[in-house]
């Protein structure tokens, strides 16, 4: 082998070594944790979700009041 090949297979080895140590220092969430997160995220979505639709609604039905408006 070269000396640039061996640098590089060096390189990749200590990379992966770092992401495997780094990997063992990862607390894992405990099921319950990952339950109550995972409720959080849905119910916020929900009620993002639904004030996003009435801001919608209200904004479609103030243009349509806004382009069917004529003077007489």
């Amino acid at each position: 082998m070269s000396e640039g090949t061996k640098t590089k297979e060096s390189k990749i080895a200590r990379f992966f070594k770092g992401v495997q140590a780094e990997f063992r220092k990862i607390i894992w969430p405990d099921r319950d944790a990952i339950i109550r997160e995972t409720l959080a995220v849905v119910v916020i979505s929900v009620i993002v979700g639904v004030i996003i639709a009435l801001l919608d609604f209200g904004f479609q039905n103030l243009i349509d009041v806004l382009t069917t408006f004529t003077l007489s």
